[in-house]
């Protein structure tokens, strides 16, 4: 068996239902390109090369003068994206908009980011892997360590904050697990509505992601040994790319 990769979406992917990760993810499926996610990815980049920056040049006017050139390298990149945006102006409006909605929540020029897009992996046992790229990792002076997550939607409704923040103390777990200690905080900064959700994380909460992403790993395996994917309907099946080809609605 070729070794599990595990990411908080691809656990997500698999709960929602087993289906969609076989199509997305073992038979590797090709779905249209997002534009929501196209802009995320977009303002990402944008806020990545900022923070990278000497603090005195994290401004917003940067930030702006920066956005038209790295759009372009998007589209020369990614042809289907630049087909898909028919108004340059509109998509950058929009934009500068989600980087002016950062700026409201933080000031990058208060803190000094150690990590950025940083990449973290662990052997967790026997072909599983767990790994997730995360947006940024500040560690003070002192050492505390805090988790930063950008989200370019808006935050989520009353009694759904512990399924958003799965994918913060999921990180915290490898950040444990790599070095041996609990980050101090965890935040998601949600563009979209300027709200920023904050946790403290404990051990029993980061241990508790640990269990999860093990039993996924451990229900992929079964599906994928005995090819067995069982389809879960929900609303969510309408916005799926792969709606057409599932069994839940083709038979």
């Amino acid at each position: 068996m070729d070794v599990i990769r595990l990411s908080p979406s691809r656990i997500s992917d698999y709960q929602q239902c087993p289906q969609l990760y076989n199509y997305r993810v073992i038979q590797k499926l090709p779905e249209p390109k997002s534009l929501d996610a196209a802009r995320g990815t977009l303002v990402h980049t944008i806020l990545e090369e900022l923070l990278a920056q000497p603090a005195q040049l994290r401004t917003l006017d940067a930030a702006i003068e920066s956005a038209p050139l790295h759009w372009q390298n998007q589209k020369d990149g990614d042809p289907e994206i630049a087909l898909a945006v028919s108004d340059d102006k509109e998509w950058l409006d929009r934009v500068n908009a989600l980087l002016t909605s950062y700026f409201s929540i933080e000031n990058p020029q208060s803190f000094e980011p150690t990590h950025l897009e940083e990449h973290l992996e662990l052997d967790e046992e026997d072909s599983l892997l767990l790994h997730g790229y995360v947006d940024r990792i500040d560690v003070a002076p002192t050492g505390e360590v805090r988790i930063v997550d950008y989200k370019t939607g808006k935050s989520p409704k009353a009694g759904y904050e512990d399924k958003a923040l799965f994918q913060l103390r999921f990180y915290a777990l490898l950040w444990y697990r790599i070095h041996g200690e609990i980050p101090k905080l965890l935040q998601l900064l949600y563009l979209g509505d300027q709200k920023v959700l904050k946790s403290s994380p404990t051990e029993s909460e980061i241990l508790a992601a640990e269990k999860k992403a093990l039993q996924v790993g451990k229900e992929i395996k079964i599906s994928i040994e005995k090819d067995y994917w069982p389809t879960q309907k929900s609303r969510l099946c309408d916005w799926c790319a792969f709606k057409s080809n599932c069994p839940a609605f083709t038979s």
